[in-house]
């Protein structure tokens, strides 16, 4: 028997992806029960969600409608077919046979312990970047959930490197942040640590434009003098930080059980542990640049950062 296609025209068998509820060794749906190799013929009109026999032509899909228990069974529609988004309907289909756990996580990708990604090593679901151990992320080596950009460990980020959630800026550790580096919330500008600003570096609430004086070291500078002046490399760090597989210690992997498949996790240091790890990195030229910043106070600097600078 042959099925109409998008068109109304008439096609082959369609292939497909069912979900079932396994009650007592059964195949059920909707409290019908279904063997291995018999054809279902639905009596009357079909209708998308409504009436028929439904089923997912990609195997990923399935799991947009069920939950992670059900079993799944490979299924052929060879009557009349009206096609969804995600689902279809038929009123005659054939249940071919019931896949493994391995083959029903609908892995594209290679080497994922986790479902339906397209990507590579991910132990999180639905991800189609690769390396992650969160879930339906685009891009690579996340640990939040749906994030678009790189290296996040927060949620919703379509920017890189953000430990905050719902930024599309990079280097965020605040959250809803469209500018970068920004450690407050809802800030279209960058590097601030207030809320709601759309200029830079502002320390308030609700500004559009940066005061004239800002205070550098507890003090009064004016905001040229601070922009303009030269900055050591070191103090430009990240709050997280990439950790191989075969650069963690025994505690790091039994934290992260994932760590294996993604080759790595995301680590969170901690604010005076990322000073000094950049700070070993300092040339004698960063020393110099800090010395030099306007206000430079040793005192503050090591109560900021826990470190010395003699």
């Amino acid at each position: 028997m042959k099925q109409r296609d998008a068109k109304g025209r008439f096609s082959k068998v369609v292939k497909g992806y069912k979900a079932f509820d396994l009650v007592d060794g059964k195949l059920m749906c909707r409290e019908m029960v279904y063997k291995i190799g018999k054809t279902y013929k639905h009596e009357g009109k079909i209708q998308l969600y409504k009436s028929g026999f439904h089923f997912c032509i990609n195997i990923a899909s399935v799991y947009n409608h069920y939950t992670f228990g059900c079993v799944i069974c490979e299924v052929e529609a060879t009557g009349e077919v009206i096609h969804g988004d995600e689902k279809s309907v038929t009123n005659s289909i054939k249940i071919i046979r019931q896949l493994d756990e391995e083959t029903a996580k609908a892995n594209s990708g290679n080497r994922n312990s986790g479902y339906m990604n397209s990507g590579r090593r991910n132990s999180g679901n639905r991800n189609s970047g690769d390396w992650n151990s969160g879930y339906m992320n685009s891009g690579d080596m996340n640990s939040g959930r749906r994030n678009s950009g790189d290296m996040n460990s927060g949620d919703m980020n379509s920017g890189d490197w953000n430990s905050g959630d719902w930024n599309s800026g990079d280097w965020n550790s605040g959250y809803r942040n469209s500018g970068d580096w920004n450690s407050g919330y809802r800030n279209s500008g960058d590097w601030n640590s207030g809320n709601w600003n759309s200029c830079d570096g502002e320390t308030g609430y609700f500004n559009s434009q940066a005061p004239d004086t800002i205070n550098v070291f507890n003090k009064k500078c004016d905001r040229k003098v601070w922009e303009t002046a030269k900055k050591p490399a070191f103090i430009f760090f990240s709050l997280t930080e990439w950790v191989r597989f075969s650069e963690m210690n025994e505690q790091e992997k039994k934290e992260n059980p994932q760590a294996e498949t993604t080759n790595g996790y995301l680590k969170k240091l901690e604010y005076k542990e990322a000073w000094a790890k950049s700070y070993a990195k300092a040339t004698a030229k960063d020393i110099k640049f800090l010395k030099a910043l306007p206000n430079f106070d040793a005192n503050v600097f090591y109560e900021i950062t826990g470190l010395e600078v003699k």
